[in-house]
């Protein structure tokens, strides 16, 4: 039986170092691309999902976010604000736990963006999560035809969608999309203050409870100044 979550979290906290000159005076989701903020990809998926209520954990230059997302109905913004410690990516969400209940959540990076096919992905992951089954799902991009990715991906993935995680010298077909269900059951016992998510992804997977469901469209990596300029061509050439 599938769940469909109604809260997310984005995580909008980190510095950005790799997309430097752009991000000395501003945050990387504040990045435009396709002219809207990086941010604004994800909110406007995340609204056009249902999901009425989104916690964004801010960290470097936080009032441009923070002011930013004042004005926005859909879906209702709370900042878990992080400007005193740098948490990581997992424990900025175990900061936000209280505010993102019991159920299992959207949790997205700030800075991933995405073109859907025909149907929207994260309608498409709610629809695939199964708490019997598993703690996290992951939207898995093909490496190969993905836009401005050139690594030798995350994941290898079985046909039943469970994750057998990358060895050191292996390549395998696809990298983690920055956008997942997870059940916040998984941070019982999660460690104090800064750690990352993927311990709790390699948790799940240890437990056989990780899987992953490949998007459908088209992922883009902005990981660079040169990345935002092959990410607005990708996205001109999906509206021409």
């Amino acid at each position: 039986m599938s769940v469909k979550p109604s809260k997310a979290m984005v995580l909008a906290a980190g510095f950005g170092l790799r997309m430097r000159p752009l991000t000395e005076r501003m945050p990387k989701p504040m990045v435009q691309v396709a002219g809207k903020p990086l941010l604004d990809h994800v909110l406007d998926k995340l609204a056009d999902a249902g999901v009425g209520d989104a916690v964004v954990n801010v960290h470097y230059l936080p009032d441009q976010i923070i002011d930013h997302v004042k004005g926005r109905a859909r879906p209702h913004i709370t900042i878990s604000d992080e400007r005193d410690a740098v948490l990581g990516t997992g424990g900025g969400v175990v900061k936000a736990l209280p505010l993102l209940g019991d159920a299992p959540f959207f949790h997205l990076n700030a800075d991933t963006l995405w073109i859907d096919g025909a149907q929207p992905n994260l309608a498409r992951l709610a629809d695939a999560f199964d708490p019997a089954r598993m703690d996290i799902l992951l939207l898995m991009a093909p490496t190969a035809g993905s836009i401005g990715y050139s690594g030798s991906g995350d994941y290898a993935m079985l046909p039943d969608g469970a994750l057998r995680r990358r060895k050191e010298h292996q390549v395998v077909p696809f990298v983690y999309a920055g956008v997942a269900i997870i059940s916040p059951a998984i941070f019982a016992d999660a460690p104090a203050g800064e750690f990352s998510l993927t311990q709790m992804f390699d948790r799940a997977n240890a437990q056989e409870r990780l899987f992953g469901l490949r998007l459908d469209g088209l992922w883009m990596h902005v990981g660079t100044p040169d990345a935002v300029a092959a990410a607005d061509k990708a996205f001109l050439a999906s509206v021409a």
